[in-house]
C-alpha cells in the first residue's frame, strides 16, 4: 500500500488538465499520481501517456459522486487526495498535508487553505476566502481538532472546507465516502456526514493550492442554472431549525455572484 495518492478526476478536453498534472509532478515529495475519467478521449488518453500516468475508465454509472468513488477505488493508499483538472497545487501540499496525517491519532480529512485562480492570476485573498478563513478559525487550534461540536458549527454557516485542497485518511472512513445526489452540495454534504464520526479534521491555513473559477466551472454552471440554492437550504437544514436556516440561506445566496462574476 502507497501512503499517499494523488488521483485525477479528467472530464472531457479540459485546457487545464496539463498545468494540474505538471504541478502534482512539481510536489516535494514524490506520490504516485494517478488519472480517471468518464469520458474517455484522444486528448486525456493522449496526456496519461506523455506523463507516464495509469488511466482508468469508469464504465459504469456516471456522475461527480460515482466519479470521485470509482477515483477512490482505483488507489491502494492510507490518504488519497481528488485533484480537479482545473486547480493546481502549490509544491508543498502533498508534504505538509501528509506531515500533518502522519502526526495525528485517528485523522478523517486534512485541509489546507487556499487560493484562487481567476482569468490565469493568482488571488490570494477575496472577500469568499476571507470569509471561509474566519469561519475556520477556530479550527487553527489543533485541541480543537477532534471537536464535533467545533467542525460542525465551523461548517454551519456554509461550506467553509475548499473541496480540492482536501486529502482523505481511508483508514478511518466508510466506503463509498461520497452519496449519490447533491452536485453543488456535495462535497460539504460529505464534510457534514463525516464530521459526525471520532476523529479529527486537520487543518493547514497556509494557501497549499489554486482553484480555478471560470464560466465552464460545474459550481459556476449551477449557479447559472440557478439549481444552488435549493441544495444551500437542504445544507443549512442539517445544522439550524428551519426560520433559521431559511435566514441563513437568503445571506448566503449573495456570495454566489462573486463566484459567477
Amino acid at each position: 500500500m502507497d501512503k499517499h495518492n494523488f488521483v485525477i478526476c479528467a472530464y472531457k478536453e479540459s485546457p487545464y488538465l496539463e498545468e494540474c498534472i505538471r504541478s502534482l509532478k512539481n510536489q516535494t515529495i514524490q506520490s504516485p499520481i494517478k488519472m480517471v475519467t468518464s469520458t474517455p478521449c484522444v486528448y486525456i488518453k493522449t496526456l496519461a501517456e506523455k506523463y507516464n500516468l495509469p488511466l482508468y475508465v469508469n464504465e459504469g454509472e456516471g456522475g461527480i459522486a460515482q466519479d470521485w468513488n470509482f477515483a477512490m477505488s482505483q488507489c491502494d493508499a492510507k490518504y488519497i487526495t481528488i485533484a480537479h483538472q482545473d486547480d493546481i497545487y502549490e509544491p508543498a501540499y502533498a508534504e505538509k498535508i501528509i506531515g500533518r496525517l502522519d502526526q495525528a491519532e485517528r485523522p478523517l480529512i486534512a485541509f489546507s487553505g487556499y487560493g484562487e485562480l481567476r482569468n490565469g492570476q493568482k488571488i490570494w485573498a477575496s472577500p469568499l476566502i476571507n470569509i471561509k478563513k474566519t469561519m475556520l478559525l477556530p479550527m487553527r487550534i489543533k485541541e480543537f481538532s477532534g471537536s464535533k461540536f467545533i467542525r460542525r458549527r465551523c461548517m454551519s454557516l456554509g461550506n467553509s472546507i475548499c473541496c480540492p485542497a482536501v486529502t482523505y485518511a481511508m483508514d478511518n472512513l466508510q466506503m463509498p465516502v461520497f452519496q449519490v445526489g447533491l452536485k453543488s452540495n456535495l462535497d460539504w454534504e460529505t464534510w457534514e456526514r463525516i464530521s459526525r464520526e471520532r476523529g479529527e479534521f486537520l487543518y493547514i491555513p497556509e494557501p497549499l493550492m489554486l482553484h480555478r473559477l471560470h464560466e465552464e466551472s460545474t459550481t459556476s454552471q449551477l449557479i447559472n442554472e440557478h439549481k444552488r440554492g435549493g441544495e444551500d437550504l437542504e445544507m443549512f437544514l442539517k445544522f439550524w431549525p428551519s426560520g433559521i436556516a431559511h435566514l441563513i440561506n437568503k445571506f448566503y445566496a449573495r456570495g454566489e455572484k462573486y463566484n459567477g462574476s
